[in-house]
């Protein structure tokens, strides 16, 4: 990895970090608000989804009908388009983890320095998943 590269995944880091603690993204308590449409609603995760879409998008635009990246040698963009099995199992399980605590994987990495023990616990079981899982799909 090149230095410029290593300081844009900082500065990228750093900006999504900030983008989740001002947006209030790293409050279970909010996320699982927004997963509840039946009770006690609260939309704000919504605008935080169309704030980022709405910078991304364009950007991506732009980006895309270059030859290839500024810093690198050329476009990571899976060819996977199809929807199956794994896709549908695999989406259900993420919303059923989310759900249940309020967290994804940014905003609970995010929040490892909080040193709150059921945040470490909730990232070390979401990396055992996911390695139980890479093993098993072998």
């Amino acid at each position: 990895m090149k230095l410029s590269q290593i300081i844009v995944s900082l500065v990228s880091g750093m900006l999504f970090g900030i983008g989740l603690a001002l947006s209030g993204m790293m409050d279970p308590k909010i996320v699982t608000a927004f997963l509840n449409p039946f009770g006690d609603w609260n939309y704000s995760l919504a605008f935080v989804m169309a704030s980022a879409i709405s910078v991304t998008a364009p950007a991506f635009y732009f980006i895309f009908k270059k030859n290839k990246p500024i810093l690198d040698d050329s476009f990571y963009v899976s060819d996977l388009k199809n929807i199956d099995k794994k896709l549908l199992i695999g989406g259900a399980l993420f919303g059923i983890g989310w759900g249940i605590y309020g967290l994804c994987p940014g905003p609970a990495i995010a929040q490892l320095f909080s040193y709150q023990p059921e945040i470490i616990i909730f990232v070390f079981a979401m990396m055992g998943g996911m390695l139980a899982t890479e093993k098993l799909s072998r």
